[in-house]
């Protein structure tokens, strides 16, 4: 039963999600990474010689796994280091990774349970939270002119769930849109402590704020029409704040953190817990750069606001439990966050008529929709199973679950650039050769 199980875990998708890595710097050369970590993974060789084949040829420090299947207990698989130093401690699955866009599922869960509530509608405008949203323009030549033309059609809370509200994204716009989104502050993430100071002295320092300012600038399509990557989740957090009287990230800790019992989840490492957190790398070339150092993060300050599309930074542990919940309809450990036909609708193509979800690079999702906060598989086919909900990171971190088949995984890493390990392509191998191994094993046991 046990291997039949992990049969299907085998099986499931890792589609594509994820952000885009904002700069590169100048690469160094990357050091010789420690031995890798006793191993956590023992009942999931496969995924364990895959993961420890990343630290061996240095493509990173450490990584993390785990994967979950119904009630059984979530494995656990890690090997390596939160950073290249010698002293490092082992990754594991309480170590603290940067999540970067895997922020956008948790933002969008948060959106479920108001909407769940009738505290916001999923078709509501967005005007009603923030009148400055009232009279949108639409831009003529988004890549080369901040020339427009008034919108006909207004931004909903659907949209800015499934991105597809016309907004844009200072990762992925150019020339005028790409200046005004720096000029205005609508910088919503972290890098490193350099560039972050620079951001904090243009950034609002309120969601609110932000909003206001995101507003003022011209949309790139028309709303209800394309699916571009974008900054909606983060307008989605002060659509949150707004509608629930509570501050977003007070909201998200109280209705979603404590009753999960996700205790390594932050919007800002607290520095009694910067041990545990990694260095993020950018590698180019085959040659790495700590980008980030923990001792020196920003993540380690509060923000100017709490990102509700890029900010946060969790352990393989905690975002199982938040993966566990969704996974079971809204339930984990007898506490209920919320309904499992909140969930069946959260985890469903929420896309406008019309839209295909073409993913971060175009054309490569052929097989899937858009539902909150993350893809969604509409059919199976080898190697992947409809119903899989789920999103990327910048840092090369994946999550999915799928709530009709009940199981989950996410992957904690942290080297840019995003899709520079071939996790999609070799994960889900992996864990069917370990599946068809317990399968085997379970036949032989009968």
């Amino acid at each position: 039963m046990r291997g039949t199980r992990w049969m299907l875990a085998g099986a499931m998708l890792l589609a594509a999600g994820g952000s885009a890595l904002a700069q590169q710097q100048a690469p160094v050369a990357a050091p010789t990474p420690p031995a890798p970590a006793a191993s956590t993974g023992s009942m999931l060789p496969a995924t364990q010689a895959l993961f420890d084949g990343y630290v061996a040829q240095k493509r990173v420090p450490g990584i993390v796994g785990a994967f979950g299947v119904g009630d059984w207990p979530t494995a656990f698989v890690a090997s390596g280091r939160i950073a290249y130093d010698a002293s490092a401690p082992a990754a594991g699955p309480d170590s603290l990774w940067r999540v970067y866009s895997m922020t956008k599922p948790v933002t969008a869960m948060a959106a479920m349970i108001l909407i769940e509530e009738g505290k916001i509608g999923l078709d509501d405008p967005l005007s009603k939270y923030f009148p400055a949203f009232a009279h949108m323009r639409v831009l003529t030549s988004p890549d080369t002119s901040l020339d427009s033309r008034p919108a006909t059609k207004p931004i909903t809370i659907r949209e800015l769930l499934t991105h597809t509200a016309g907004l844009g994204y200072n990762i992925n716009a150019k020339g005028p849109l790409l200046k005004e989104y720096e000029r205005l502050g609508i910088l919503p993430a972290q890098l490193n402590a350099p560039t972050e100071a620079q951001a904090r002295a243009v950034r609002p320092t309120t969601l609110a704020e932000f909003a206001n300012r995101v507003a003022t600038v011209p949309l790139i399509a028309e709303p209800g029409t394309t699916w571009h990557y974008s900054i909606g989740l983060d307008v989605m957090g002060a659509v949150i704040e707004k509608a629930s009287g509570m501050p977003f990230d007070r909201f998200v800790q109280t209705r979603l953190f404590d009753p999960l019992k996700m205790t390594s989840t932050f919007w800002q490492v607290p520095a009694a817990e910067t041990a545990r957190f990694a260095t993020n790398y950018a590698v180019v070339n085959g040659q790495s750069l700590p980008i980030d150092p923990a001792a020196t993060s920003p993540y380690l300050q509060k923000p100017s606001f709490p990102y509700g599309g890029a900010g946060l930074v969790s352990s393989a542990r905690d975002y199982d439990r938040f993966l566990h919940m969704v996974q079971d309809g809204g339930i984990l450990d007898g506490v209920r966050v919320l309904k499992p036909e909140t969930i069946a609708l959260a985890t469903s193509n929420l896309l406008p008529a019309g839209v295909t979800f073409t993913g971060v690079t175009p054309g490569a999702n052929t097989n899937a929709g858009y539902g909150a906060g993350g893809y969604v598989i509409l059919a199976d086919k080898p190697g992947v199973m409809a119903g899989t909900w789920g999103w990327d990171g910048a840092a090369n971190t994946v999550a999915w679950a799928n709530p009709t088949r009940r199981m989950r995984g996410v992957v904690m890493v942290n080297i840019f650039p995003p899709g520079s390990l071939p996790l999609r392509a070799e994960l889900p191998r992996a864990l069917m050769t370990d599946a068809m191994r317990m399968n085997g094993a379970a036949g032989a046991l009968k």
